[in-house]
């Protein structure tokens, strides 16, 4: 049975913190029976003022640490247009064939479309045919126009957003979703917004994974913000578990989280650890640092491809 709206809410407002992650835990048992948690090799990559040749240069050392897939991701200018995306996935496609391309937000895909002349349908395809495996969704910060939205959203209205990702679907692509809570939203509009990744995934079920992050000020100009505390993050983490019974994968966010945070979240509803953070980043961690944190939560790691489909024993 859905959790509804007012249970969802009478949860934010509890104190109840245990409470609650036992309730999401018990759903994450239900879902994950096996007490596996996975995590993914890959990277990100920057594609902005980047020749094809240099991107596949940055490419390289994720492709000797063992990754299976990288999330390009920028700020696509006009000269970026879709012909260029697409001899740039078909180069990556060449050189690196089992490669998972999990690449491009719904608001770079939009803007890709504008400058191209096309519907965000027809581009979709094109980038799909040249290469592209599927579409992160961590552009979505609160899918409530209401909300004052930090970063690529201020530029995707959340019906655009939704489109995009229907329109993926529906031509078989696998997207993830996020949430981007805690700059200065009310507990109304973080529920708006899980109620809209909800009837997506009812109409369509193509989200493979959804992960909750805590909006972290990356600039001195963002003021009148308190960062989300670990309770914070502990309880929207397990609400949204319980609230979005539909997806099948919960992942907690490593890189706003640290690994302590993380090892808590696999008991809040969280099956999955997101991707390792290589040395020189935020929360960076080795593989082994993390499939210990893992081990020690009480389960046995295992590495999975971007779709969820692959699971690598070690």
């Amino acid at each position: 049975m859905e959790m509804s709206r007012t249970d969802a809410l009478e949860l934010f407002a509890s104190d109840d913190l245990i409470g609650i992650g036992m309730e999401a835990d018990a759903l994450r048992k239900r879902l994950h029976p096996e007490g596996v948690v996975s995590y993914a090799l890959d990277g990100p990559i920057r594609y902005n003022h980047a020749t094809p040749e240099q991107i596949l240069n940055k490419i390289a050392p994720f492709i000797a640490m063992g990754a299976t897939g990288i999330t390009l991701q920028g700020e696509v200018s006009p000269g970026l247009d879709l012909p260029w995306f697409e001899a740039l996935f078909r180069t990556i496609r060449q050189r690196f064939p089992s490669l998972d391309l999990h690449c491009l937000s719904a608001s770079e895909i939009l803007a890709i479309a504008q400058h191209s002349g096309l519907t965000t349908h027809d581009t979709i395809a094109r980038l799909r045919d040249s290469g592209l495996t599927s579409i992160p969704g961590n552009d979505a910060g609160i899918l409530d126009d209401a909300v004052q939205q930090q970063g690529a959203r201020q530029h995707c209205k959340t019906d655009d957003w939704i489109a995009i990702h229907r329109a993926a679907h529906r031509l078989g692509m696998r997207t993830t979703a996020t949430m981007i809570f805690g700059a200065g939203e009310t507990f109304e509009h973080r529920l708006n917004h899980l109620e809209a990744i909800r009837h997506l995934q009812q109409e369509t079920g193509g989200f493979t994974s959804f992960t909750p992050w805590s909006f972290t000020p990356h600039s001195t100009a963002l003021r009148g913000f308190e960062e989300a505390t670990a309770v914070e993050y502990l309880k929207t983490l397990a609400i949204s578990r319980m609230y979005l019974e539909n997806i099948k994968n919960f992942q907690t966010n490593l890189e706003t989280q640290g690994l302590k945070v993380l090892q808590v979240a696999l008991r809040f509803g969280s099956n999955d650890a997101g991707s390792v953070i290589p040395p020189g980043q935020l929360n960076a961690a080795t593989e082994e640092q993390l499939r210990q944190v893992i081990r020690d939560a009480g389960f046995k790691p295992v590495q999975r491809d971007t779709l969820y489909q692959t699971m690598f024993l070690h």
